[in-house]
């Protein structure tokens, strides 16, 4: 969760002072992760990841998600973008689990319309609420992940299968470049930024996450999620001088503690 969290706060070091641009900062993010996992991948199996197993599925929730959150954290704070990240993450396969004929009991419908309530007060209009056209690309960002996780399940290869998709995610983030060329901005440290969000938030956090995932249950793994948008708005206050609103706390209260009872609940009818 710390890889994670990174991610949200090296995207906003990097785009707050606009030492790169969000285009950019995506490429060289891609680029570097699929590097540094098509490494991993001729190490541990001795060859290269093999492209012609891609899901295009997959690749395009990949693509929409790293796309968006740039762009998104342009206009959002770290806790904020990480909040509703995290949320549309979550209700996006609540929807999809819903979808496919898993039905929840009173106890996780009260408990999904709290996280609901919760965001719905974080967005409110007023002095200290997010933006409205970052929130709305982060929510997209984050149902598009929420996508992707869903499609990835069941890889034989975890680390091999994120290093095919992100190595196609090359073509088309470097299309989206050469579009927003006369935006072009970019310096040392912010190249510096989106190479370590790319092969140590990205890429090492992907490796470090799905070893974890041996040893933790589906339900256990969908809980340590919600410690994310905590340590990005920690690492926000920290590092960018970004103030902790009492919205954000309230609203992280209510969605975070909702999704928890539900996750909870659907633990006991784990037999």
């Amino acid at each position: 969760m710390l890889c994670f969290a990174a991610n949200s706060l090296l995207c906003r070091l990097a785009l707050a002072p606009k030492l790169i641009d969000p285009a950019t900062f995506t490429s060289v993010r891609v680029l570097s992760a699929a590097m540094m996992l098509s490494v991993c991948v001729g190490l541990r199996r001795q060859h290269l990841p093999r492209l012609t197993h891609a899901n295009p599925r997959s690749i395009a929730a990949l693509f929409a998600y790293l796309v968006f959150f740039s762009f998104a954290y342009t206009r959002l704070s770290t806790g904020t973008g990480a909040l509703i990240l995290i949320a549309a993450v979550q209700l996006t396969m609540f929807c999809i689990a819903w979808r496919e004929g898993e039905r929840f009991p009173l106890t996780s419908r009260v408990g999904l319309g709290l996280a609901f309530l919760g965001l719905l007060y974080l967005l409110l209009p007023g002095v200290s609420a997010p933006d409205p056209l970052g929130a709305a690309l982060m929510a997209v960002s984050g149902a598009a992940w929420g996508l992707f996780s869903l499609l990835a399940r069941g890889a034989d290869h975890p680390v091999e299968t994120n290093a095919i998709n992100l190595l196609w995610c090359v073509f088309p983030v470097a299309l989206m470049n050469l579009y927003y060329l006369g935006d072009f901005s970019g310096t040392s440290m912010g190249f510096g930024l989106a190479i370590a969000s790319g092969t140590i938030a990205t890429g090492f956090g992907y490796i470090v996450w799905y070893l974890a995932l041996r040893d933790l249950s589906a339900l256990h793994a969908a809980t340590v999620q919600l410690s994310m948008p905590a340590i990005a708005a920690l690492g926000g206050v920290a590092f960018l001088a970004e103030p902790l609103s009492m919205r954000l706390v309230i609203a992280s209260a209510a969605m975070l503690g909702g999704i928890a009872i539900v996750m909870v609940r659907r633990s006991k009818a784990i037999p």
